[in-house]
């Protein structure tokens, strides 16, 4: 069982793999390096394969340099308790502070179960923290959240002393329907201002909250319902999601209906009326069980006594879907989160109090949880939640919400980005964006011609793009860039996160060092790492522990360059093995996407009775281009030139569009049934934002 005392063999061993940026300077002074451009200065070219953060900004910024970062790195990993408890007695509030143990940790299935606790015995609230403690600071003026409709023209705000009053109006409420400490709540509920006021209301309490996405289907609602038991379902009659109006109370009836086949009744169902989408009055109703939000919630005092909880105590529950079998109920407890998504919030994103900041994530998502709701209120932030699609009423849409508010830091995935660069450079240039400082991007590797069209037109070359990778299952950011501290390669997510040790391990589980491919690992814990699967926690060691023993497996495939960059190459299980030759879907979709005539492209492996496995590759060409079968072989050269001929696609398959859900993650499971033509065998599409998409795509089959 390992403590709080640090393991200095591998801490020297894993320190290697950082210092070698320690040769690169910060923005100030000569670059070293002929392919290489400064921030602000010009333009990332193909041929640009790092980019440098200019002197301006690095001296403002949180982590000026690779001295700084290598200064703070060094700390974490070497003495980890001294470090996090700096941070948690200095930047938060406790009732009671933890005893002598910072932390606890076993991640080695042969040495017994295995655990994680950070700040056990330390009493706080995370609510508390987000609100309270910045209006005890003077913020309670300050704008919290900015909320902007679907439709253009229609928004809302709250201060923070205005959200502290609704919050403690639904506590209040909980509480009197006999919601207390640990119950669960599921809350299915679009990006309405009410999605983040009901998180912080069941973390103020104690209460454990399951926020389901407004895009699941009653099946996978039902299922989620019947594992965690909650005392109370939230939801509201319907929203609007660009033209389409979509009937959420619906959908949650039916799922209480299955939920109760199942043995799990539901008594109380909260239902927002959202009047842009749908008035009460064509709502469906079950006398009883259904109450209006408006009718009951405001009714209730605008104060709501804290609920003191451990450290340990959990905050909530977020369900991951796998193609196949029980959904996992991902738990995360409280004090280590609440340290850990305020801390990487604040450095990777170079926060300053001045800044605006918008994620364009849905807090169905563990993004929405850590970076719209928990880590930016933990520091004070002004936070935009947007209700609709990104491209209504057209694909400018982002960058009229980025004017209107003067976002200054905006975080969002790559696949937005590479539809929003189908879409054309009009819609974009059309807005000034002169207020953006720092871009992001998250959900899954950013290819590197993504990247340079986010950089370039959406940033006007001044904008550094935190380019992160982490989980759900890790709570916040684990390996990404630190705006400021050091040069960027385009779709490299860089180097590790203070107090995080990535390892890259061969199939043996054998560490390799310097330049390398493998499987990432992340060696001993972190404050913000989940603690188990709810219900399941044999699931939770064979799932993440077992396939390593010591070590956290992520199940994404990583490259380490010779400057000690991480390039994410997608999960291990969308690797394809062509004769021998092990090829990340990742790398080949970059490929493609390079070619000056793709948008966007999604790969998958099928069966071959040579090679073992085939590539498939479903292409979405730009706007104007016509399919030709010219077209078809100068992709698949493209291809071949870049990673080989081992990699060139067996088939490439037109795809006027792919399967997204509303959250804009692409339904590769769907796509390998129709590479496959298992067209009996798709499954649930009810989360897709088009489900005619998929028949399109079996149109175009054999085209």
């Amino acid at each position: 069982m390992a403590s709080s005392s640090p393991n200095k063999l591998t801490t020297t061993n894993h320190l290697r793999h950082v210092e070698s940026m320690a040769s690169f300077p910060s923005g100030a002074g000569k670059i070293p390096h002929l392919n290489a451009v400064i921030l602000g200065e010009d333009l990332a070219s193909e041929e640009n394969d790092l980019v440098y953060p200019s002197h301006d900004f690095s001296r403002q910024a949180l982590v000026p340099s690779p001295h700084k970062y290598l200064e703070m790195y060094k700390r974490s990993i070497e003495d980890p308790a001294g470090f996090w408890s700096d941070i948690a007695l200095t930047e938060f509030y406790w009732k009671q502070r933890w005893g002598d143990q910072v932390y606890s940790e076993n991640l080695d299935v042969n040495k017994g179960k295995i655990k994680i606790e950070w700040f056990k015995g330390g009493i706080t609230n995370i609510c508390y923290n987000c609100i309270d403690r910045n209006i005890d600071a003077g913020l309670g003026d300050k704008i919290a959240l900015y909320w902007e409709s679907n439709e253009p023209g229609f928004d809302a705000h709250l201060t923070y002393s205005q959200l502290l009053h609704q919050v403690c109006q639904l506590a209040n409420y909980l509480k009197s329907i006999g919601v207390r400490k640990g119950d669960a709540v599921v809350v299915y509920l679009p990006m309405l201002l009410e999605l983040p006021i009901t998180m912080l209301a069941c973390a103020r309490i104690g209460a454990v909250h399951s926020v389901v996405f407004a895009g699941f289907s009653s099946e996978s609602l039902a299922q989620r319902i019947v594992d965690c038991k909650p005392k109370v379902v939230i939801t509201c009659n319907a929203v609007k999601r660009g033209p389409k109006t979509i009937h959420l109370k619906d959908i949650v009836d039916t799922a209480l209906i299955e939920s109760a086949k199942n043995g799990v009744s539901i008594d109380v169902c909260l239902t927002y009326e959202n009047q842009s989408a749908m008035e009460r009055e064509s709502t469906k109703w079950q006398e009883g069980r259904d109450m209006w939000w408006q009718d009951v919630v405001p009714k209730y005092p605008t104060t709501c006594e804290v609920e003191w909880v451990d450290a340990e105590d959990p905050l909530f529950l977020l369900y991951t879907s796998g193609s196949t079998g029980k959904p996992k109920g991902v738990l995360h407890t409280t004090g280590g989160y609440m340290v850990y998504t305020a801390t990487t919030f604040k450095y990777a994103f170079d926060y300053k109090e001045s800044d605006i900041y918008w994620c364009t994530a849905d807090c169905g998502w563990i993004t929405g949880h850590s970076y719209v709701t928990y880590g930016p209120m933990l520091n004070g932030a002004t936070v935009v939640v947007y209700e609709g699609a990104p491209n209504h009423p057209d694909s400018g849409r982002c960058w009229d919400i980025v004017d209107k508010y003067k976002v200054t830091i905006f975080y969002t995935a790559p696949t937005l980005v590479r539809s929003l660069m189908r879409d054309g450079d009009e819609y974009v240039t059309r807005y000034s964006r002169k207020s953006l400082r720092v871009l992001g991007s998250v959900g899954e590797p950013i290819n590197p011609s993504a990247w340079r069209w986010f950089f370039n037109l959406v940033g006007g070359s001044r904008c550094p793009i935190s380019d992160t990778w982490w989980q759900t299952e890790t709570g916040g950011f684990m390996i990404t860039p630190l705006p400021g501290a050091w040069p960027q390669k385009p779709g490299s997510a860089t180097f590790p996160f203070f107090g995080v040790q990535p390892v890259i391990v061969d199939e043996k589980g054998n560490e390799i060092d310097g330049e390398c491919s493998g499987y990432l690992c992340v060696k001993g814990s972190w404050p913000g790492a989940f603690r188990t699967l709810y219900g399941d926690h044999e699931r939770y060691e064979t799932t993440y522990f077992r396939p390593f023993p010591g070590y956290y497996f992520t199940g994404d495939g990583c490259s380490r360059d010779k400057d000690g960059y991480h390039w994410l190459t997608g999960r291990v299980d969308d690797v394809i093995n062509v004769s021998g030759h092990r090829i990340g879907t990742a790398e080949v979709e970059s490929a493609l996407v390079s070619h000056p005539q793709c948008a966007e492209a999604a790969v998958v492996g099928v069966e071959h009775e040579v090679k073992g496995q085939g590539i498939y590759a479903f292409v979405t060409i730009v706007e104007g281009v016509c399919y030709s079968e010219e077209l078809r072989k100068s992709l698949i050269l493209a291809v071949r030139n870049q990673i080989g001929a081992f990699a060139a696609p067996d088939k490439i398959h037109w795809a006027p569009s792919l399967p997204k859900t509303r959250s804009g993650k692409i339904m590769r499971r769907i796509l390998r049934k129709i590479a496959s033509r298992q067209l009996d065998e798709l499954g649930d599409t009810s989360t897709l934002a088009e489900p005619g998409v998929v028949d399109q795509l079996i149109e175009l089959a054999d085209r």
